[in-house]
C-alpha cells in the first residue's frame, strides 16, 4: 500500500534526523576559561550574574588535520555576549546569543574574549547563567550541505501539499532517490554511539553507553556517496524547477530590528549594536551577495563612540553596496505624538549625520514598527529628500485589516510617498527564509497585481541579532527551489526604484489622510510624566532658538545650532520610549534627559533675554516688563513674571502673586514673533470667585456639589456650553487582554466608576488678574487634585491637575458633554489637523474609541465650538457631544509602577465663535504649551520691535531657527487648517529672504509665498 503524502513528509523527517548524527566529524571541548580573571568549568553556573562580565580563554590551538572551512566553535556562554577571536596579527568579532552560538575560525591558534551579560534577547534575566558549552567541531560539511538541501525539500513539501500534491509529490520523490543512493554506515557499535545522545535514546530504561572508540566518522565510500546523492537531488531540483518554476518573488534584506531601548536600558542597547553589527559585517566578508538595512543615526552614534573599528567597518560596507542606510531619521520615531518640527528635525539631523559620515542620504523611510502614522509624514518625507515608505504594523489591525499592501500614501497637503508593507504571519519583520514563510507571505501579497515582487527582510530582531549564517546558506539553497518564490538579495531602494517605474504603468491604489493602527491606543496616555516633559522640550527649545534668531536679526550676535539638544530630545520620541512602553529603568533615563534640556534651554535663554533687555529695554525709572513672543500668532497679554537684576519688585506694576509665582494679564496685545516693552497694564474689570463660581467677562462657571462643572455659560455668544456636567473624572479598570502598557480595550466604559469623593474646596487666586478654585478629590489610594482657573481677560478654563496616583489598572478621564452637535471633530497633528467621526457608523469609525491629538481637540458646529487644550497628553474621545482626554494610565507591564506617585497635567476648556482657527484654538493652545516669555524691567518708554512680519493667509510657525550650515536663518511655517493662500513677508533692514529650501536646508529656488492646504515652506533668511 502506498504511502500517503503526509507519511511520506514524517519519513523524510525522521532520515534526515538520522542523518544529522553524523554533522560532525570530530570534536574537541574547549575548557581553561576564566570568569572575570578566575578560573571557570565548562558547565558551572557564572559566580555573578551583576553588570557585564568578562569571559576569556587564553589560547586554543585547533588540530592540524582539520580544514580550517569545515571547523566551527559552537559556544553558550550563558547569556548575550560580543565575542572577539584573537589571531596573529588581526581579530575578529561575533554576536552571541541564544540564536548566534556558531562561530567560523581563520588560523589554528586562536583565543577567545567575550564581553558578557546574563540576560536573553528580550531583557530577560538569565537567572541560570552558566558556561553552558564551548567546544571546537570539524564539520562534515558535504553531509551538512545534504541534509539542509533534505530539509528544505522537507519544508517545502509540507508548506505546498494541501494546495499542490502535484509539487509535493515530486519533491518527496527527489528527495527519496537521492536517500536511496546512499550508502550509510551500519555497524552496530559505531551506529549506536552516533544516535546514542538522541531525545529517542534517552528516554530508554537503560539509555546505552558506548565506547568512545566506537565514535567513528563517515567513510570515504559513505561521504562520496553524499556528494553523488546531494549533486543528483540538485540536479532533479533543477529539472523540477523547469516543470514548476517559481511562484512570485522577493528581494531578501537582512534586518535586525534593534529597540533603541524597549525591555532594557540604553546601555544595554550600546552592547546590543555592537554584537549585532559585528556579527553583520562578519557574515559581509564571508557572503558577498548578503545585503543588510539598518535605519537609526543614533545607533550608528553610539557605535562611533563605542567602538571605532566597527564604524569604519561599517563605513567600508556603505560604500561597497552591502550595508543599506535607511530611514534618514535620527531614531524609529513614535509617529503620532511628536509635533511637526521635531519630525522635520529627525529627518534633518538623521540626514545630516548619513551624508557627513556616509556621503549620502537615505531614500526611503523605514518604519516597521510604530503605532499608527500622522498625515503630515508624506509632506516631511518629501521634505527632506524621501520618495518611499515601508512599515509592517499596519497588519496588526485588531479590527479591520488595512487594505494595501502597495500602495500612494497622500498625506494633508497632497503629498505622495510610495508606501510597501508585507504580512508575515510568522514573524512580521523578523524572518527567517523557509519555506513556510515565502508561501505564506506571498500569498497574503496584494500587490502582486501591480508588481509581482514584493519584499522579505529576514534576520532576529526586536532585541537585535540579526541574520544567522544558517539563513545565509538557506536563501542559496533556495535558489534550486520550484514552485517557491524566487529569492534574492537585493538593496531596499532598488526595490523601491522598480516599484516607482512598474507603479508608472499601473493604477496603484491610494490611501489619503492618517495611517490609523487600531491597537496600541494606550500608547498615547502611559508614563505621563515622560510625554510632559517632551512637550515642554519641544518648546523650549524652539523658543531658545527663536530668541536667538531675533538676536541675529537685530545683528548683536550669531548663534549656533542646537543639534546636540535636539538629538537627546529626539532619541525620546523612539518608539518604545515615548509611547510608555519600555521598562522602568528607561523611564528614569528619559525624564532626567528631558528635564535636562529643558534646563539647558532655559539657561541659554538667558543670555538672549539679556541681549534684548540691553537692545529694548532703554534705561527708565518706569515699571515695564520685557514681553518676547515666540510664535508666529498674536497674542493678548497673559504672563508669568520673574524678577530680573533690574527690578526685584513685579508687584511695583500691578502684578499678582500665585504660588507659582507672579502673573500679569492685561487687554494689551503682542504681535507674533515680537519683542516688546510695556507699561501700565491694568487687568481686565469683571473677575469674580466663590466656592461654587467663577466668572470673567467671558464666561460664568459654576460647579456641581461633587466637583464636577454644573454650568458654563458663554456671555459673548449668549449660550450655555456644557449639554451635561462638565469635567465629569471617570476611572475606568483598565486590565486589557494582552499587551498591558499598549492597549486599551474597546468596552472599557464598562467598568468605570466617576470620582465624586470632594474632600475640600478652597478659593486659591481672588484676583485682580486671575482667579482660581482648588478641589481635592479622593479615589481609592489615590488623590486628585485641581485648580480651576480663570483668567481675566481669557474664555480659557484652565485645569492645573496634580495627580497623587497609587492604584494599579486605572484609565483615568476627564469629560466634557457639550452643547454642540457636529459629525466630525477636529485634532491637532503635527503641521495639521485630522477631522475625524463622532459616530460609529462604520467598523473603521468604531475602531477609532481613542485617537491622537496634540494641543487642541475641537468640536464646532457652523458658528460656534468648544476645544479642549492640554499641555502634555495624546489620547483624547469624541462621541457624540462627549469631548475627553485620557489623563493617565497605571499599567503593570513593562513597568510594574509605570505612572506611580506625583505628576501635573493642565487642559483647559475653550468655548469660541467661528471655527476653530477663526476662534482663536490654536493661539490659546500655543499660549498654554508655549507661553510668552517676560521678565520686569526699569525702562524710559514702551516699544514693539516684530522680528518677522507675516500677512495674508493665516500660518503656523515651524521654527525660526540658525542655519545648520554657513550664514542665515530658516523660517519654517504651515497653513494649519487646509486653506489656500499667500503671504507677505516682512523683515528687519538689512535682511532678506534669499531662496526657499527643502527639510534639509538645501536650496529649491526663488521663494515663493503662495499656499496649498496644510502646505509647508522654509526660506532662509539672509543679511544683505
Amino acid at each position: 500500500m502506498a504511502l500517503t503524502l503526509e507519511q511520506r513528509i514524517d519519513r523524510l523527517a525522521a532520515r534526515v534526523g538520522e542523518l544529522r548524527f553524523w554533522l560532525e566529524r570530530d570534536r574537541r571541548p574547549l575548557d581553561a576559561w576564566l570568569f572575570n580573571g578566575q578560573a571557570i568549568e565548562v558547565g558551572q553556573a557564572w559566580p555573578t550574574r551583576a553588570g557585564v562580565v568578562w569571559l576569556e580563554h587564553p589560547q586554543i590551538d585547533l588540530p592540524e588535520q582539520w580544514p580550517l572551512d569545515d571547523v566551527r566553535l559552537r559556544l553558550d556562554l550563558g547569556g548575550e555576549a560580543l565575542l572577539q577571536v584573537g589571531y596573529a596579527n588581526q581579530t575578529e568579532a561575533f554576536g552571541l546569543d541564544p540564536y548566534h552560538q556558531e562561530v567560523p575560525v581563520r588560523e589554528r591558534r586562536l583565543s577567545l574574549s567575550a564581553k558578557a551579560v546574563a540576560r536573553l534577547p528580550f531583557g530577560v534575566p538569565n537567572e541560570a547563567a552558566r558556561l553552558e558549552r564551548a567546544e571546537a567541531v570539524w564539520l562534515e560539511d558535504d553531509l551538512a550541505k545534504f541534509v539542509r538541501l533534505l530539509d528544505l525539500v522537507r519544508e517545502t513539501a509540507g508548506a505546498l501539499h494541501a494546495h499542490d500534491s502535484e509539487v509535493s509529490d515530486a519533491l518527496l520523490g527527489a528527495a527519496e532517490t537521492a536517500l536511496a543512493s546512499t550508502d550509510w554506515p551500519s555497524r552496530s557499535d559505531a551506529y549506536i554511539a552516533r544516535v546514542a545522545p538522541g531525545p529517542t535514546m534517552q528516554t530508554l530504561w537503560r539509555a546505552p553507553e558506548p565506547s568512545p572508540d566506537a565514535f567513528a566518522p563517515l567513510g570515504e565510500r559513505e561521504r562520496n556517496s553524499v556528494i553523488r546523492a546531494r549533486t543528483q537531488l540538485q540536479q532533479m531540483l533543477k529539472t523540477l524547477q523547469q516543470r514548476f518554476p517559481p511562484r512570485g518573488q522577493f528581494a531578501l534584506s537582512g534586518h535586525a530590528h534593534l529597540d533603541l531601548a524597549w525591555l532594557w536600558p540604553l546601555g544595554e542597547t550600546r552592547r546590543k549594536a555592537e554584537r549585532t553589527f559585528s556579527t553583520v559585517v562578519a557574515l559581509m566578508e564571508r557572503y558577498p551577495e548578503f545585503k543588510f538595512n539598518q535605519s537609526s543615526a543614533q545607533l550608528y552614534a553610539l557605535i562611533e563612540e563605542d567602538n571605532r573599528p566597527l564604524f569604519e567597518a561599517i563605513r567600508r560596507r556603505v560604500k561597497a553596496g552591502q550595508w543599506e542606510l535607511v530611514g534618514g531619521m535620527w531614531v524609529e520615531p513614535d509617529a503620532n505624538m511628536p509635533c511637526g518640527e521635531s519630525l522635520a528635525r529627525q529627518l534633518l539631523y538623521g540626514q545630516r549625520y548619513f551624508a557627513r559620515h556616509f556621503a549620502q542620504h537615505a531614500q526611503t523611510a523605514w518604519l516597521p514598527d510604530c503605532f499608527g502614522f500622522t498625515p503630515a509624514l508624506p509632506q516631511l518625507l518629501r521634505h527632506a529628500g524621501i520618495d518611499s515608505f515601508m512599515t509592517t504594523k499596519l497588519v496588526w489591525n485588531e479590527t479591520n485589516p488595512f487594505p494595501h499592501d502597495l500602495f500612494w500614501w497622500e498625506g494633508l497637503d497632497g503629498s505622495r510617498v510610495l508606501s510597501h508593507s508585507f504580512d508575515n504571519p510568522k514573524g512580521f519583520y523578523n524572518a527567517s527564509p523557509d519555506a513556510d514563510t515565502l508561501r505564506d507571505t506571498w500569498n497574503s501579497y496584494r500587490g502582486k497585481r501591480h508588481h509581482p515582487e514584493s519584499l522579505l527582510t529576514i534576520g532576529y530582531g526586536d532585541g537585535g541579532g540579526g541574520p544567522t549564517e544558517a539563513m545565509l546558506r538557506r536563501v542559496r539553497d533556495l535558489g534550486d527551489m520550484p514552485a517557491l518564490p524566487r529569492v534574492g538579495f537585493d538593496r531596499v531602494q532598488a526595490l523601491f526604484r522598480r516599484l516607482q517605474q512598474s507603479s508608472r504603468n499601473h493604477d496603484l491604489p491610494v490611501w489619503v489622510g492618517e495611517l490609523y493602527l487600531e491597537l496600541h491606543r494606550g500608547t498615547l496616555t502611559s508614563q505621563g510624566r515622560t510625554k510632559r516633559l517632551h512637550r515642554q522640550a519641544e518648546r523650549r527649545l524652539l523658543r531658545n532658538e527663536v530668541a536667538a534668531s531675533m538676536v541675529s536679526l537685530l545683528g548683536l550676535a550669531k548663534v549656533g545650532s542646537l543639534e546636540p539638544l535636539w538629538r537627546l530630545l529626539l532619541r525620546q520620541q523612539f518608539h518604545d520610549i515615548l509611547p510608555g512602553s519600555s521598562i522602568r529603568e528607561v523611564y528614569e533615563r528619559a525624564e532626567s534627559e528631558l528635564a535636562d534640556v529643558i534646563a539647558q534651554s532655559d539657561e541659554r535663554l538667558e543670555p538672549h533675554l539679556g541681549a534684548l533687555d540691553q537692545r529694548f529695554a532703554t534705561r527708565g525709572d518706569t515699571n515695564g516688563v520685557l514681553v518676547l513672543n515666540p510664535e508666529l500668532s498674536a497674542r493678548p497679554l497673559r504672563i508669568r513674571l520673574e524678577p530680573s537684576p533690574h527690578n526685584d519688585m513685579p508687584e511695583q506694576l500691578g502684578a499678582q502673586r500665585t504660588a507659582d509665582g507672579w502673573i500679569v494679564c492685561s487687554d494689551s496685545s503682542v504681535a507674533g514673533l515680537s519683542v516688546n516693552v510695556l507699561h501700565n497694564l491694568p487687568p481686565p474689570a469683571g473677575l469674580a470667585v466663590d466656592r461654587r463660581r467663577l466668572e470673567n467677562r467671558y464666561l460664568r462657571v459654576e460647579l456641581a456639589a461633587n466637583g464636577s462643572i454644573e454650568r458654563i455659560f458663554d456671555k459673548q455668544a449668549e449660550r450655555e456650553v456644557l449639554a451635561g456636567r462638565g469635567n465629569q473624572l471617570w476611572a475606568y479598570v483598565d486590565k486589557p487582554r494582552e499587551w498591558d502598557a499598549w492597549d486599551i480595550d474597546a468596552d472599557y466604559r464598562d467598568q468605570g466608576e466617576e470620582l465624586t469623593d470632594l474632600a475640600d474646596v478652597d478659593v486659591s487666586e481672588r484676583g485682580p488678574h486671575r482667579v482660581a478654585l482648588t478641589l481635592t478629590r479622593r479615589f481609592r489610594h489615590s488623590t486628585v487634585r485641581q485648580q480651576l482657573r480663570l483668567w481675566a481677560n481669557s474664555a480659557r478654563l484652565e485645569f492645573v491637575t496634580d495627580l497623587d496616583w497609587h492604584d494599579r489598572h486605572y484609565l483615568l478621564k476627564t469629560h466634557f458633554p457639550l452643547n454642540v452637535r457636529s459629525d466630525t471633530a477636529t485634532f491637532e497633528t503635527a503641521f495639521g489637523v485630522v477631522r475625524r467621526a463622532t459616530h460609529r457608523n462604520t467598523s473603521f469609525e468604531a475602531a477609532r474609541f481613542e485617537v491622537a491629538g496634540h494641543r487642541f481637540a475641537d468640536l464646532s458646529e457652523p458658528g460656534y465650538g468648544v476645544a479642549l487644550l492640554n499641555d502634555g497628553r495624546y489620547g483624547y474621545h469624541a462621541r457624540g457631544n462627549d469631548l475627553g482626554l485620557s489623563l493617565l494610565r497605571a499599567p503593570t507591564y513593562p513597568d510594574p509602577y509605570a505612572d506611580e506617585g506625583e505628576q501635573r497635567i493642565v487642559y483647559a476648556l475653550l468655548p469660541h465663535s467661528g471655527d476653530w482657527l477663526s476662534g482663536g484654538v490654536l493661539h490659546e493652545a500655543e499660549d498654554l504649551n508655549n507661553p510668552l516669555v517676560a521678565r520686569a524691567v526699569r525702562s524710559a518708554q514702551p516699544l514693539s520691535w516684530q522680528a518677522v512680519k507675516m500677512t495674508g493667509l493665516q500660518l503656523g510657525l515651524g521654527c525660526l531657527k540658525p542655519s545648520e550650515e554657513g550664514d542665515g536663518l530658516i523660517l519654517r511655517a504651515y497653513e494649519p487648517q487646509g486653506a489656500r493662500g499667500t503671504v507677505g513677508l516682512e523683515l528687519p533692514r538689512g535682511w532678506q529672504v534669499a531662496e526657499e529650501v527643502d527639510g534639509l536646508e538645501r536650496p529649491l529656488g526663488e521663494p515663493r509665498f503662495d499656499f496649498g492646504p496644510f502646505q509647508l515652506r522654509s526660506w532662509r533668511l539672509r543679511q544683505v
